[in-house]
C-alpha cells in the first residue's frame, strides 16, 4: 500500500490536532452537504452518507452539525451548492497525485491547486493522466492491538473481505466499496474494534522514495494540498521508508 496512508495517520499527530479537527469537520459537512443531495437523507437507504456520518461521530462532530449539513443537501437549509471533482497530477520523483475536492468555485480550486503544486515542485496535469494509476477500494483499518491478522480474517472473510495486510500498526481489510458497511459488521459482531472505514483510491504501483529530500518535498505539497478548503483526500503512489517518514514528521 502507498505511504500516504501513513502520513495521513503521522499528519494527525503532529502537534495541530485542534486546526486540523476543524478543517475536518468543514471537510466532512460538505461530504455529508453532497451525500445527502445525491442519494437523500435517509442513511438507511444511502450507503455514502451512513458511512460519512459514522466517520463523523467517530471523529467526534457535533449532531447539530451533522443534522445542519444533511439538511443543507437535501435543500431545507440554504447554502453552497459544493460540486465534485477531482484533479491529477505529479509531484517530486514523479510521484502521481490525485485530488478528490468538493467545490463551489471550480475556476478558484484549479488555480490554487496549480499554485501549490507549482510551489512544491509538482504539476498539475490533465484529466485522466494518473487516474488510471488508481483503484477505488473499501478499507476498513483494524489497530494490529486490537486483534491479529488471523482473527480479522476469520470474522470478515464471509463478509467480502478481498484482502487482508499488515501495515505498521495497522491490519487493513480491503473490499469491493459496497462491502464495507458489511465488513463493519462483521467486526462488530466478533467484538473486533476498527479504526476507520471508507472508501478510498489505492495505487496499482508504487514509486519507491529513498532521498530524504524528494521524501520532504512530496510529504510538503500533500500538506498544502490537504490544508486546502477545496480538497477532500489526497492519494499518492509513494512507498517511504518508515525512517524517512518519521524524520519528516519530526
Amino acid at each position: 500500500m502507498s505511504g500516504h496512508s501513513k502520513w495521513h495517520n503521522i499528519r494527525l499527530r503532529k502537534g495541530k490536532q485542534d486546526a486540523v479537527r476543524s478543517k475536518l469537520f468543514t471537510k466532512i459537512a460538505r461530504e455529508i452537504i453532497v451525500a445527502a443531495r445525491e442519494g437523500g437523507g435517509n442513511p438507511d437507504s444511502n450507503l455514502r452518507l451512513k458511512l460519512t456520518i459514522q466517520k463523523a461521530r467517530e471523529n467526534s462532530m457535533p449532531a447539530d452539525n451533522i443534522k445542519r449539513a444533511i439538511q443543507r443537501g437535501t435543500g431545507e437549509v440554504e447554502g453552497a451548492n459544493y460540486e465534485e471533482t477531482y484533479y491529477e497530477g505529479y509531484g517530486p520523483a514523479g510521484v502521481a497525485v490525485l485530488v478528490s475536492c468538493l467545490t463551489d468555485n471550480r475556476n478558484r480550486t484549479v488555480a490554487e491547486l496549480r499554485n501549490i503544486f507549482s510551489k512544491s515542485g509538482g504539476n498539475l496535469g490533465e484529466s485522466g493522466c494518473v487516474a488510471w494509476m488508481f483503484e477505488q477500494t473499501g478499507l476498513v483499518q483494524v489497530p494490529a492491538d486490537k486483534a491479529d491478522e488471523d482473527t480479522v480474517m476469520m470474522a470478515t472473510m464471509d463478509a467480502g473481505a478481498d484482502d487482508i495486510r499488515m501495515e505498521g500498526d495497522s491490519i487493513d481489510v480491503l473490499c469491493q466499496p459496497n462491502d464495507v458497511q458489511q465488513i463493519r459488521d462483521a467486526l462488530t459482531a466478533a467484538g473486533i474494534e476498527y479504526s476507520s472505514a471508507e472508501v478510498t483510491m489505492l495505487p496499482k504501483s508504487t514509486v519507491r522514495i529513498e532521498d530524504s529530500k524528494e521524501a520532504n518535498q512530496i510529504l510538503r505539497l500533500l500538506d498544502a494540498l490537504d490544508d486546502n478548503d477545496d480538497v477532500q483526500q489526497v492519494y499518492a503512489n509513494f512507498d517511504i521508508p518508515d525512517e524517512l517518514m518519521q524524520e519528516a514528521a519530526a
